[in-house]
């Protein structure tokens, strides 16, 4: 997979976004404002960061020589991944679309928790008050 490959990927999610927050030699790609792939321009062959399971990061790295933990990232939660060939494009898409997953629930869920913290004060009625 090369960088535009990647980058096409990535745009294709819904929702999905590029950014460049930490300067423009790294794109960052976030769903509802979340970062779920992040790359150097710089690398050659590509590498990417992709937020993963815990348990499931640690299976990936023993399985697969290309998966590291995240470089410069929460080791428990980010694996870096090289794209060296020595997997399939479809698998590094398979970890690619778990990272948004993963990062795409977890925003829905904090959504939701904040509308329906705002339902509740909005209909929360006044105590001692009588209609």
């Amino acid at each position: 997979m090369n960088i535009e490959e990647l980058r096409d990927y990535c745009l294709s999610k819904p929702d999905s976004e590029e950014t460049f927050p930490f300067g423009e030699d790294t794109m960052v790609f976030k769903v509802n404002g979340k970062m779920f792939l992040l790359t150097g321009l710089e690398y050659s062959p590509p590498q990417f960061n992709v937020k993963c399971d815990p348990e499931f990061a640690i299976e990936l790295r023993e399985r697969f020589p290309c998966v590291q933990p995240g470089y410069h990232m929460n080791k428990q939660h980010w694996n870096t991944v090289i794209c060296d060939g020595s997997v399939n494009d479809s698998v590094y898409r398979q970890w690619i679309d778990h990272s948004y997953e993963l990062v795409a629930a977890s925003s829905r869920k904090k959504i939701v928790k904040k509308s329906n913290v705002k339902k509740k004060v909005v209909g929360k009625k006044a105590k001692g008050k009588r209609a």
